[in-house]
Formats: C-alpha cells, sequence, structure tokens
C-alpha cells in the first residue's frame, strides 16, 4: 500500500506553486485518504509562481529560515484541511514526497500522526530527533525500478 500512497503524494505534488521544490502529503488512517496537501501560498495570496521566490532573492540556503518561506507547506496544508473539515488525525500515517522540516514536524505530532513515509531526504535532522523523543515512525520509501 505504501507505493500507493506515495504515488497520490507525488501526484498532488504536482499542483505546488514553489519554484524550489514541489512536495505532496497525503494523511491516511485504515487504508482511507483523509487530505491533501501541497506546498504553496496562503488563501487569497499572490503565489511564487507568479511574483518569484523570496528565498530565492535573498539567497537562502534549503532546510534554513524556513519562516521566510511565503509558501504554507504540504504537510501544513494536509493538516490544516483535516482541522477545516473536522477529520481526526490521531493515529494516522503522512505519507509525503520529502522529509518534514522542523515546523511541519511540530504540526505533525501535534496532530497525533503516528507514522511518517517520505521519499526525499531533506537537510533537518532536528525534525529526525523531534520524530524519535515522540515516538513518531518514520522511514524512507525507496521506489523501485522497472
Amino acid at each position: 500500500m505504501d507505493e500507493y500512497y506515495v504515488e497520490i503524494a507525488l501526484t498532488v505534488a504536482k499542483r505546488s506553486t514553489c519554484v524550489r521544490n514541489k512536495v505532496g502529503a497525503v494523511i491516511v488512517r485504515d487504508n482511507h485518504i483523509l487530505t491533501t496537501g501541497y506546498n504553496g501560498a496562503p488563501r487569497g495570496l499572490a503565489h511564487c509562481l507568479d511574483i518569484g521566490c523570496l528565498r530565492n532573492a535573498q539567497n537562502i540556503p534549503s532546510g534554513t529560515m524556513h519562516e521566510k518561506c511565503r509558501a504554507v507547506h504540504a504537510e501544513q496544508n494536509a493538516i490544516i484541511q483535516a482541522a477545516l473539515h473536522g477529520i481526526q488525525t490521531s493515529g494516522s500515517t503522512l505519507y509525503c514526497t520529502h522529509q518534514p522540516c522542523i515546523l511541519c514536524t511540530k504540526m505533525i505530532i501535534n496532530a497525533g500522526i503516528k507514522n511518517i513515509i517520505y521519499l526525499n531526504a531533506y537537510p533537518d535532522p532536528d525534525s529526525m530527533a523531534f520524530f524519535e523523543e515522540a515516538g513518531v515512525t518514520v522511514k524512507q520509501y525507496i521506489q523501485k525500478t522497472d
């Protein structure tokens, strides 16, 4: 089943409006998709694809100064969608195209998500330490080659 949900996360990522990384997330419980999310500007605000990337303009390296990003991260958007629609995320699994950053990690822990399966590594070792301390299972999904 992991392959199925990772593929869905990759499809969701295609909606991303970030010029640096196309990220998609899917929250699943009991083999049912609860919500999805992709990275993009907050509702009603201009997207980086349209106005440019603040982080690129300021030469901010990946994995640092997350607060300078205009986008709401995919994991955050998936959790926000659950909150907006009254969907409980406790005990769920989050499938993501990228390892969550520390900001998303804290939200994931507080949302009660218990498992993370990600495709691409991200330069944020603090997030992995937080997940371990919180008892969240994290594993990198390795795509099968044909």
